[in-house]
Parts: structure tokens; C-alpha cells; sequence
């Protein structure tokens, strides 16, 4: 019989308040807690204040059957998580013999001076199960204080997932009582809003308990996470694949991949099998639309290359945009967008060339507001210019633009 247990998760670090670095750590932990069936309830972040860490340990305490802690298990004075939990639990610290070990090792084979302060990340609380840290120094621990489960884990991100991954979602299913298999598929959306996906699946998503639907919003598209739950993985594959279809049915003009396919991948493979290749003129986007293409493997077989044309003299004199057209439409026109896209082409001996013209703000331009963008796709058929208005700041408008370049390429070679 499996039991139902609320987590929470506690990340600890000023660094995070002041927005220095993101909370990557608590939106990874969401993400796979929520394959295991566990519920996380609260997300809290809390600077390198002991009364206040103290505070909120015991806020999350009174609330939650699991507590996830990262970060403040480092040697310096500002790492205060160990110390915090003392406070609340009054259970004893002892320096934990591998893990200072393998800290004394690691400074003798770089050579340098161990400080005395690095004994502080060997130190672990004598009732607790400890995780060996493989990748890092401070290990993970795992205690049960009161009737709640309460897990330490490093700030640093690789060090987390590595001990979350190998000790801690065991820990839990067996403490959950679990033996069922958790399945999770993500497919992936383009050309669709959030509202509108979400509508046309409204009575699954609200009707499915297994799988369960859960839709989620990212830069390049709409991700659906499908999660079955079930004895067998031949059982959990038929319920993914049986809810798979029926979306398929209502939306699947918009599905461009499942779980780590990317949509630059997608259009990579596509030119690739259809002996084509592409060149792209860059406005706005500054280069942005080369950079995603050629981070995929492969890229070389089909990306002939680019040419940033960011000012009227670039676009003229080294794309060959016309004068006229610059003088009479504007850099900002779909006129602009179609020379762009077939100059590239010819220029760099490429089968397809696409443009990307437009305003990406402060302010806006030519008599144009911020957003307005067209995007030119050139072949052997023809030139098709796409005219999109984009919200948001300066680098989402660039980052949208390159988006809907993708989509709209993936869609002509699909």
C-alpha cells in the first residue's frame, strides 16, 4: 500500500534573492518529483541569515512530510544550513571519515594547502543516512526528525542531480511505499498558444488521472508531459501511447517532437534528407538564428552560412539588398525581408535563404512599433514573407522571431 507524502523544497543562498543566479535547482527537483507521484507544495528561497534559515526550517517543518534543503553545505561562514537544522533539531554533528577523506585527497592531489574550514563540508549529523558525494565534495544526507523526512543536498547543480538521481528518488519511493513504474513522455508544441492548446484538450486534461496531461509554456513552444503510472513498463508505454493518440487526433498539426528533440533539430534533419541546404540574413536577430542552427550535430551538411546585415550600408553594399528599396519600403518591410532572403541565397550558394528584419525595441524605428517583424523565406518555388508582432523586451522579441523562423521553415520542409 502506497502512501501520499507533501514535499517541499528549501534552497538556501543570498546569491538566489539577489537574482545572481536562477533557481534551477527547485524547478529540476519539481520537474522529476512530479514522475515519482510526489507533491510539491511550497518553493522557498531564503539568504544566509541562520535566524532566518532557523525560521524557515521551522515553517517548512509544521507543513511538509518531506523537506528538500539545497545549498549552505559549503566551508565558509555563510554556509548555515547544517547549523540551522541543529537549532531546530538539537541532533549532534560528527565529521563524516570518507567524505574527509576523499576532501584531504583531492587538495593533495592539486597540490595545495587544505584550509581547516574545508573540514566543515565533511561534517553530517550523526543520526543521518549519508549519500556520498561523487562529483563533489559535501555529501547529501537523508533524517528523520519528528515524523518528517528531511534531505540535504549541495547548491551546486550537477552535485544536486547527481545524488538526487542516485540516492534520493529510491529513498523516497521507498519511503512512499512504491513498487508501481512512473513513465513519462514530453511532446512538444509549435505554433500553438498555451490557451488555445489547453482548450482544445480541456476534458483530458481535466478528466485524466493516468496518465496525467500537464501542460507547460517554454521559449520554443508548449511542452504536454504525459506521466502513466503502472505495474509494468509494457502497460505504462500502452497508457502513454493511448492518450498520445487522442491528442495527436485534436492537435498533432503542432506536435514537432517528443522529449529531447529540439525544433533546429528537426529542421537539420529535414534539409539534411531532402539534399537541401540554407543561408540566413540577419537583421534583429543579430546572428541569433546561426547560433541555435549550428549548435546542432550536423548542422555543417546543410548551414551554408550567414550574413549579419544590421545597418542599411550592410544590407546594401554586402547583401545586395536594392537602394530603392531601402529608400522608398524601408530596411523594416516585407520588400526588405524577400531581397534579404534571396540575396543570402544566391550570395552563399544555398538552395533555401531566410531574413529576419524588424524592430526589437527600446524604441521604435522608421515609424514602426516594437515587434513588428517579417521573416523571408526564400526556394526554388518562390518567396514567402511572414509578418509577426512579437510582446516582450528586446531579447524575447529576438528570441520569438528566431522561434517562428524555425516554425516556419519546419513547416515548408515538412
Amino acid at each position: 500500500m502506497s502512501k501520499t507524502i507533501n514535499a517541499e523544497i528549501v534552497a538556501v543562498g543570498t546569491e538566489l534573492l539577489l537574482g545572481q543566479i536562477a533557481n534551477t535547482n527547485a524547478q529540476w527537483l519539481s520537474q522529476q518529483l512530479a514522475n515519482y507521484g510526489v507533491n510539491v507544495f511550497y518553493h522557498v528561497v531564503v539568504g544566509d541569515n541562520l535566524n532566518r534559515v532557523v525560521q524557515t526550517f521551522k515553517q517548512a517543518h509544521d507543513r511538509s512530510d518531506v523537506i528538500i534543503v539545497t545549498g549552505g553545505l559549503g566551508p565558509t561562514d555563510d554556509d548555515l544550513t547544517r547549523e540551522a537544522f541543529q537549532q531546530l533539531s538539537q541532533f549532534s554533528l560528527v565529521e563524516h571519515k570518507p567524505s574527509m577523506d576523499k576532501i584531504q585527497a583531492y587538495f593533495k592531489k592539486q597540490q595545495t594547502t587544505m584550509t581547516p574550514n574545508n573540514r566543515k563540508q565533511a561534517r553530517v549529523f550523526a543520526e543521518a543516512v549519508v549519500w556520498p558525494n561523487h562529483v563533489g565534495m559535501a555529501p547529501g544526507m537523508m533524517v528523520s526528525f519528528e515524523s518528517r523526512t528531511w534531505i540535504f543536498l549541495p547548491g551546486v547543480p550537477r552535485e544536486m542531480k547527481a545524488l538526487a538521481e542516485q540516492y534520493m528518488f529510491p529513498a523516497l519511493q521507498q519511503l512512499m511505499g512504491k513498487e508501481e513504474l512512473i513513465k513519462s513522455v514530453a511532446l512538444k508544441f509549435v505554433g500553438i498558444g498555451e490557451s488555445k492548446l489547453e482548450h482544445e484538450l480541456y476534458d483530458l486534461i481535466h478528466g485524466q488521472s493516468n496518465p496525467t496531461i500537464a501542460p507547460l509554456a517554454q521559449e520554443d513552444g508548449i511542452i504536454i508531459r504525459l506521466t502513466a503510472k503502472s505495474d509494468s513498463l509494457k502497460q505504462a508505454d500502452e497508457l502513454l501511447t493511448a492518450t498520445k493518440a487522442k491528442i495527436i487526433e485534436r492537435v498533432g498539426h503542432y506536435i514537432y517532437g517528443v522529449n529531447h528533440e529540439t525544433l533546429e533539430g528537426k529542421v537539420v534533419a529535414l534539409l539534411a534528407k531532402q539534399q537541401k541546404t540554407i543561408a540566413a540574413a540577419e537583421s534583429l536577430t543579430g546572428g541569433l538564428f546561426a547560433e541555435k542552427l549550428t549548435a546542432v550535430s550536423g548542422a555543417s551538411n546543410v548551414f551554408h552560412g550567414g550574413i549579419v546585415s544590421y545597418t542599411n550600408h550592410v544590407k546594401e553594399h554586402t547583401l545586395g539588398v536594392s537602394k530603392k528599396t531601402l529608400q522608398t519600403k524601408g530596411a523594416i518591410s516585407e520588400e526588405c525581408a524577400k531581397e534579404m532572403a534571396e540575396q543570402v541565397a544566391h550570395k552563399l550558394g544555398a538552395s533555401i535563404g531566410i531574413s529576419f528584419t524588424g524592430v526589437a525595441g527600446p524604441t521604435e524605428m522608421e515609424g514602426h512599433p516594437v515587434g513588428l517583424v517579417y521573416i523571408g523565406i526564400y526556394d526554388e518555388i518562390g518567396t514567402h514573407v511572414e509578418k509577426c508582432l512579437f510582446q516582450g523586451d528586446r531579447s524575447a522579441i529576438r528570441r520569438r522571431s528566431v522561434v517562428k523562423g524555425l516554425e516556419l521553415l519546419y513547416k515548408k520542409l515538412k
